[in-house]
């Protein structure tokens, strides 16, 4: 007998995966939490029925959501991570010797218990000493921070259930509140490839731009996510994600990356044609709307 796990890209497409066994499920206070083994892409973690991460491809996510900022601000300090339990992004940000302090705030604690048990090739860097682990809603938590951090990574499910919070413009309010001067937002800003996701992506990107003076958007492959192409949010008050990209520096840490370098980190800000399109348009409203805004103060 064959076994699968299938999740819904739009009511017509979907994504397969042959299944050897599953390993773990069970329900925490907020979601449904599932553990797949396969022969293809390894565990895999399911969330409510959708795909969180792979052991095969989960490098690209994360690599691409902490070097990215990692090469473009010069003394990253501090950092708070929001979401991110499966501890993917906690594992890059160990690998920098300059950072002093990881915040992570995580909704879900069952999340974190079941990566260390079951996928422990991404939740290995908890017990790092620079760690610290809040168990709370990180939309509460950032309203008490003002000016305390060097970067902020939101590593987020998507726009609804837990994560919902996360993509309000209250939210992103706030993490420019609690981000230092030069401070970095990065967070994961959804697909453009099929109409709900583009929708969304538009939304995030509307409230962010409205909030931060520089805003960026860039892409990686991710095979298991939809339609395989996914989008970042770079947000920051004064860095720009390529003209400040400290390539030569980074470069001379020496870490030693599957996916990112520092040509590609360029490269993947030269978006497509549709997306830069989808991108112009909700910035071309924020023109629009400018003027009427000014005469108001």
């Amino acid at each position: 007998m064959e076994l699968w796990f299938s999740e819904r890209h739009t009511p017509n497409v979907k994504l397969s995966i042959q299944v050897d066994r599953q390993i773990y499920s069970g329900q925490s206070e907020f979601q449904r939490i599932d553990v797949f083994d396969s022969k293809e892409f390894g565990r895999f973690l399911i969330l409510d029925g959708f795909m969180m991460l792979t052991e095969k491809d989960e490098f690209i996510y994360h690599e691409m959501i902490v070097h990215v900022p990692m090469a473009v601000h010069p003394n990253v300090k501090k950092v708070l991570v929001i979401g991110g339990g499966d501890g993917g992004v906690i594992r890059e940000l160990t690998r920098y010797a300059a950072i002093e302090e990881i915040d992570m705030v995580e909704i879900d604690e069952l999340v974190v218990e079941v990566c260390k048990k079951h996928i422990p090739r991404t939740a290995c860097c908890f017990n790092d000493e620079r760690v610290h682990l809040y168990f709370e809603d990180g939309l509460k938590y950032i309203r008490n921070y003002e000016n305390a951090y060097d970067l902020i990574i939101v590593d987020s499910t998507d726009p609804f259930g837990p994560g919902e919070g996360l993509f309000t413009m209250e939210f992103f309010g706030n993490c420019y509140r609690a981000l230092k001067e030069d401070g970095i937002m990065v967070n994961q800003h959804e697909s453009s490839f099929y109409q709900n996701d583009a929708i969304a992506m538009q939304r995030a990107h509307k409230r962010i731009i409205e909030t931060f003076p520089i805003s960026k958007v860039y892409q990686a492959h991710i095979p298991t996510y939809p339609s395989g192409y996914w989008l970042f949010g770079f947000a920051s008050k004064k860095y720009h994600p390529t003209s400040d990209l400290k390539a030569v520096k980074w470069n001379t840490l020496g870490l030693k990356t599957q996916y990112y370098n520092t040509k590609l980190h360029a490269g993947a800000f030269a978006l497509p044609n549709y997306v830069e399109e989808m991108l112009r348009e909700i910035e071309q409203e924020k023109r629009i709307k400018a003027p009427c805004n000014n005469k108001k103060q």
